[in-house]
């Protein structure tokens, strides 16, 4: 009887020591994953911080050393600023926060609080940059100005919207306007667009206004090649009954990775259903026609739908070396 007590206090014992050390087990596991929580965010926050900085003085540079100079005007609210500071002496560095005021208040009611206290300060930082840091004037020559002030400043914003913020507040507006009107956000931007430069025509001549034009689709190039990178990637489903040998030549000869789902075939005059693998994957534009030939080697009836993707996290995006 005494044995069997004895062993009850023991396995008693030894379960609340267990747990114990569960416990400790779970609160270091908590302590490190909140840890790298804080670690992830720090990473993020200082290559925002990079990236915004560069393009402020991106920005500043295109603005400062080479459009105002010469009187040439952009599109959005940094064409507006550059528009009335030709027309009113007032610097440039004065009213580009106060023009971009009334889209950050949008900003806050659309995107939130962070996004517009950092479209605030990035806007401040731009501004100041424009105020207290002298840049050489590198040129007078109109096509040279047109190209490489668009060059820069399309940078500089692009640079900013890696960052998670805008020094143009224009495309806020198209957003909240879209949602208002039911139309795109490139329709509204280029009828904002539209009307700055025909104010410019108007106001200054044409000249400036068709240069100016030339800045204005060089930024948004630049822009766009900032943002999106220099690979554009394409999104590619495939459906066929190889879907077997197709998943090997995407891994083994593209060097890709990809997904497969389970599906359903639904084809013919009778919709015939069968089961079968769809598989996803996703290659540059540049791989294209190297896939459709490695497809068309297996199979010339594969179903293919392809779609254009705008950025990649993760995965096996870039291409590994092969093993031979």
């Amino acid at each position: 009887m005494w044995q069997r007590v004895q062993d009850i206090v023991n396995s008693l014992f030894w379960t609340r020591a267990q747990h114990q050390v569960f416990e400790n087990m779970l609160t270091r596991y908590r302590r490190a994953k909140r840890f790298r929580a804080q670690k992830i965010v720090a990473q993020n926050l200082l290559r925002d911080i990079f990236f915004i900085l560069l393009g402020i003085v991106s920005a500043s540079f295109g603005l400062k050393g080479l459009l105002l100079p010469n009187h040439f005007i952009d599109g959005g609210a940094t064409g507006i600023s550059l528009l009335l500071t030709t027309l009113s002496a007032t610097p440039l560095w004065i009213l580009i926060p106060l023009v971009n005021i009334p889209f950050i208040v949008m900003g806050y009611r659309i995107m939130g609080s962070t996004f517009a206290i950092k479209t605030a300060l990035a806007i401040a930082g731009l501004a100041l940059c424009l105020a207290y840091i002298d840049f050489p004037l590198v040129t007078q020559d109109k096509i040279l100005v047109a190209v490489f002030g668009g060059f820069f400043l399309g940078a500089g914003i692009g640079l900013a919207v890696r960052g998670g913020t805008v020094i143009d507040g224009t495309e806020v507006l198209a957003i909240y306007l879209s949602r208002k009107l039911g139309t795109t956000i490139g329709d509204i931007i280029l009828v904002i667009n539209i009307i700055i430069f025909s104010l410019a025509a108007y106001l200054l001549n044409i000249e400036v206004a068709l240069y100016s034009i030339i800045t204005y689709m060089v930024a948004s190039k630049m822009l766009d090649f900032i943002v999106e990178g220099i690979e554009e990637y394409i999104g590619v489903t495939i459906v066929s009954s190889h879907s077997e040998e197709i998943r090997e030549m995407i891994i083994n000869v593209m060097g890709r990775g990809v997904t497969v789902y389970q599906g359903k075939g639904g084809y013919g005059k009778r919709g015939e259903k069968r089961n079968l693998d769809i598989l996803y994957t996703v290659i540059t534009r540049l791989e294209i026609n190297k896939l459709n030939t490695e497809i068309e080697k297996i199979t010339p009836t594969a179903f293919v739908v392809m779609n254009p993707v705008k950025e990649t996290k993760g995965g096996q995006i870039k291409k590994r070396p092969l093993k031979h």
